[in-house]
């Protein structure tokens, strides 16, 4: 009986590290406000047109399952694997990709050819074109959820929502930055009048 105690303290022990470490984090975006029940598990929006955003955390090593009403209707969205996901309950489309921040871009000047280059990679990405997990870019549309990145602890920049300029981005990991399609499209006519 004395040697159960240790035994059962290190079955405790192993199953608590076992539990531990497990980390799904899920952003939702929305045209509306979100309501979010106290499990987490059910997710509903309504009409509307102003952007919001909400951060869903789950520490389990399962897949989570939110059950999700929206306007255009009844789904079910499931994160199996730990990492950063994005859930988009937008009209729109949003589009976006890793950001390599953190080089001395300072009074850079950018080519013709450098801005060609640009401009048709976003044009690829509004066409769902070349976008792979290899690419590290994202094309989601409305009603799905999609796993940006096996590392929970990403940033992820939304669309109408800038980088700053004094961000650290020595502070995480990963940082992603999205925007919506039409929001995108409108960089790409700002662009293209650069090449003009």
């Amino acid at each position: 009986m004395r040697n159960l105690h240790p035994f059962l303290f290190l079955m405790v022990l192993l199953g608590l590290t076992a539990c531990k470490g497990h980390e799904k984090k899920i952003i939702v975006y929305a045209g509306s406000d979100i309501t979010i029940d106290e499990a987490k598990q059910h997710v509903a929006v309504s009409e509307g047109t102003t952007h919001h955003e909400q951060e869903l955390d789950f520490n389990t090593g399962n897949p989570v399952t939110l059950d999700v009403q929206s306007p255009a209707g009844k789904i079910n969205v499931t994160a199996t694997d730990d990492g950063l996901y994005i859930l988009n309950l937008e009209t729109d489309t949003v589009v976006g990709s890793f950001q390599h921040v953190g080089e001395d871009n300072g009074g850079r000047h950018v080519t013709q050819n450098q801005l060609k280059q640009k401009i048709d990679s976003l044009q690829k990405l509004v066409l769902d074109q070349n976008v792979t997990e290899a690419n590290r870019n994202y094309f989601i549309v409305p009603g799905k959820l999609v796993k940006i990145s096996s590392n929970p602890k990403g940033k992820v920049f939304s669309p109408f929502t800038t980088i700053p300029g004094a961000f650290d981005a020595g502070s995480v990991p990963e940082i992603y930055k999205f925007y919506t399609l039409s929001g995108i499209r409108e960089i790409l006519d700002k662009l293209q009048t650069m090449t003009k």
